[in-house]
């Protein structure tokens, strides 16, 4: 198991820095008071390759590696967690789950516009009574004919008014229990889709998060992804993907806390002397950089072992379940460290506290993460 970085890895975590720094980081502020989604920088993002990183280049994606794509995450989360949870989903979920299980049709109408930025996709599977337990789906796909009549509600959907194309998980067969769900691709516009409105947010303000609701949605029997009753197994196995993206965007947050946090304590002056010079803040950023390492070690490893084409539904978990927990921990010890001023929006650092929480809870809690994890090594 290498972690050497290419030069492509390289050229594409410094393309991502740039971009985060010059196109990102301005407005971040006002964007997270206003929660107002950036447009204009996914668009961008799109142009730079970035929301379809892993898309063979012949459905006009980058073609690259996890590895590269997780460089790129981390870099995008330091500056804008909102901006890289759409890359994620993009990314990770929706390219992903195209690519891999659909079919050359949907490929070709969808795949190719998604993995530019052309279009912008939503994973829907989280319910008001089934979120992290996807078993629990309500929302139904009664077939009739050509095309099945979709009826229920999604919560919690990234992208939700963003998007154009959706993956709804729902029952076709109700009697099988999880075998009898199914993946659709559903467009925005048709009749019968209602987009409810956008949640406000403790944290990725600037991501909109939106319920929405299906009445006798029309979706035709080609816009099935697999065969019926695949849906629950597409949903899983694209998820432990997502937590690869969603592990990296919370590594990013906490990298990005902790370097401002550095640069503080070598200007901040405290009785005398620059405060990175006491031992008390010495130990808290040797503790931050300790915790980061160890966390981006074990993101490195989920996402090798996916391009090794390896197991990787463990490793996916416990980098999940253990980034998340860094970026809380460094992003409450990087407002610490900035004392008063880590409280004010202006140096940036209470955002990505409030920003690190949402990596705890979304692709699963910690404590889905950790019965992941449990079960297969008592299995």
């Amino acid at each position: 198991m290498h972690f050497d970085y290419t030069e492509e890895h390289l050229t594409v975590r410094d393309a991502a820095r740039d971009f985060a720094q010059t196109e990102l980081l301005p407005g971040v502020i006002e964007r997270d008071t206003e929660a107002k989604f950036p447009h204009e920088q996914i668009k961008k993002m799109g142009e730079l390759g970035f929301m379809g990183m892993m898309v063979d280049p012949k459905y006009n994606g980058g073609g690259m590696d996890t590895v590269s794509y997780v460089l790129a995450m981390e870099e995008i989360s330091k500056i804008d967690a909102s901006a890289s949870v759409s890359m994620s989903v993009n990314n990770s979920l929706v390219c992903w789950g195209l690519e891999k299980y659909g079919s050359e049709e949907q490929k070709q109408k969808y795949l190719t516009k998604l993995a530019t930025g052309e279009l912008i996709g939503a994973f829907c599977l989280s319910e008001p009574e089934a979120g992290s337990d996807a078993t629990s789906q309500k929302t139904t796909a009664e077939l009739q004919g050509d095309h099945y009549l979709l009826n229920g509600t999604k919560n919690w959907i990234t992208n939700g008014n963003s998007a154009s194309v959706y993956l709804v998980i729902a029952q076709t067969d109700p009697e099988k229990g999880h075998k009898g769900i199914s993946a659709f691709i559903v467009e925005k516009g048709w009749d019968g889709f209602v987009i409810g409105k956008k949640e406000d947010k403790l944290g990725i303000r600037g991501s909109d998060t939106h319920s929405l609701m299906f009445t006798d949605v029309k979706v035709p029997v080609e816009n099935r992804i697999g065969d019926e009753g695949f849906g629950f197994r597409f949903a899983m196995e694209t998820l432990n993907g997502g937590r690869i993206g969603i592990a990296a965007q919370a590594l990013g947050i906490a990298s990005g806390a902790y370097e401002l946090s550095l640069a503080y304590s070598k200007e901040r002056k405290a009785f005398g002397k620059p405060i990175s010079q006491h031992q008390a803040i010495q130990f808290k950023l040797a503790d931050m950089a300790t915790q980061i390492e160890a966390a981006r070690l074990l993101v490195l490893k989920s996402a090798w072992l996916k391009d090794q084409g390896k197991d990787y539904a463990d490793a996916s978990a416990m980098a999940k379940l253990y980034a998340s927990e860094v970026a809380m921990n460094v992003t409450v010890e990087a407002v610490q460290v900035h004392g008063g001023y880590g409280y004010v929006k202006e140096y940036h650092v209470e955002r990505m506290m409030r920003d690190a929480k949402i990596t705890q809870i979304y692709e699963g809690t910690s404590e889905i993460q950790k019965i992941v994890i449990s079960r297969s090594i008592l299995r």
